[in-house]
């Protein structure tokens, strides 16, 4: 989903912070927190990660939150950054935060934690499920998986390109560390000389912690709050009947509700910003603009997952391409909203496909 499909007078973000640091640079957004962008390999170019001074057993340091894949751009270039003569001025990580589970978030967690002796903070979803994701590595596709994505339509050269890159999720992570601790939904952390509030959204990952200092007027919101794309909700395999929309809506109408708008927002992906409510409720008009068309094309004639992708994205999606995945996992998502809310109704074919409808009026 893009902005392109929101309304054009919708209000307009501020960006204060100006041009972005370059890959492993640095640059100070508020005092005491500096932005740190990383390269991706992935489709998505980037990620931003944040450093928070701290105080840690041995003295000043850096709480760090997020940390990047595991590639070997992204391992040089924390090199650079904690060397002795380096721009952290040779200070050592004090914790690691992480937002969520993902690779890009998670991947060289284990890294910065053994080599300072420093502890892995993150919610218990997100580190149980990051530990069972990456445990897939070098298994096999599981049949479960296979018949989900037959349900959904795709056809058997889709299925085989998905067989030989099952697996994948720990490519990009350096082993996790075998012990976390936990943060929790309205814990209050004392980072260095400030208060950093727990503030946990859903939809996009199990329990996402995004942090909030009203200190500092500052939030970093991770992948929950993202300025210029949409964070993919998604079902997946391992829970095909999730509802994940459903918790991704309640949390966005949670933060616009207990959180002030005048906050910095520090995304993951993009550049810091402010106008927190009004890219919420732009999120959320999104989603239901994606429900509305939704509703008007089963109301038409019964569909599979793969016959709505262009009701869903405007565009079709290549059948053997990388967005296979997040886009049926993001349209089984809108689905399931409304199925679990008693839009649909579902019937599976006997090649095993399922076929959506508009439930007949009562």
């Amino acid at each position: 989903m893009s902005d392109a499909e929101l309304p054009t007078d919708a209000p307009t973000l501020v960006y204060p912070c100006g041009e972005p640091p370059p890959p492993g640079g640095l640059k100070e957004v508020a005092p005491g927190v500096l932005w740190l962008r990383m390269p991706l390999p992935f489709t998505l170019k980037h990620i931003n990660l944040y450093l928070i001074e701290d105080e840690g057993e041995a003295g000043p340091g850096w709480a760090v939150v997020d940390t990047g894949t595991q590639t070997p751009e992204v391992l040089a270039a924390w090199r650079t950054l904690l060397a002795p003569e380096g721009p952290l001025a040779g200070r050592p990580v004090t914790r690691v935060i992480a937002t969520h589970m993902h690779p890009d978030h998670m991947g060289m967690a284990g890294w910065l934690t053994r080599k300072y002796e420093a502890r892995l903070w993150i919610t218990r979803e997100e580190y149980l499920m990051c530990r069972t994701l990456a445990a897939d590595t070098g298994r096999e596709a599981p049949e479960d998986a296979i018949r989900f994505y037959q349900r959904c339509g795709w056809p058997e050269e889709s299925l085989d390109v998905y067989r030989a890159r099952f697996g994948g999720f720990g490519k990009y992570m350096h082993a996790l560390p075998d012990s976390y601790r936990r943060l929790r939904d309205g814990e209050e952390l004392a980072i260095g000389a400030h208060a950093w509030r727990v503030v946990v959204g859903r939809g996009h990952s199990p329990e996402h912690a995004c942090l909030v200092s009203e200190g500092l007027k500052v939030m970093i919101s991770g992948d929950q709050v993202l300025p210029r794309i949409s964070s993919n909700v998604s079902v997946f395999p391992t829970e095909p009947d999730g509802d994940p929309l459903g918790d991704w809506l309640e949390s966005i109408a949670h933060l616009r509700a207990t959180l002030p708008d005048d906050l910095l927002v520090l995304p993951a992906h993009g550049e810091p910003f402010r106008g927190l409510h009004a890219r919420l409720d732009r999120l959320a008009h999104g989603h239901d603009r994606s429900l509305q068309r939704l509703r008007r094309a089963l109301a038409e004639a019964p569909k599979r997952v793969v016959d709505l992708f262009v009701t869903m994205f405007a565009r079709q999606i290549d059948l053997r391409g990388e967005t296979l995945g997040l886009a049926t996992g993001e349209t089984v998502a809108h689905l399931n909203y409304l199925r679990h809310r008693g839009e649909l109704e579902v019937t599976v074919a006997d090649g095993g496909a399922a076929w959506y409808r508009t439930r007949a009026a009562q």
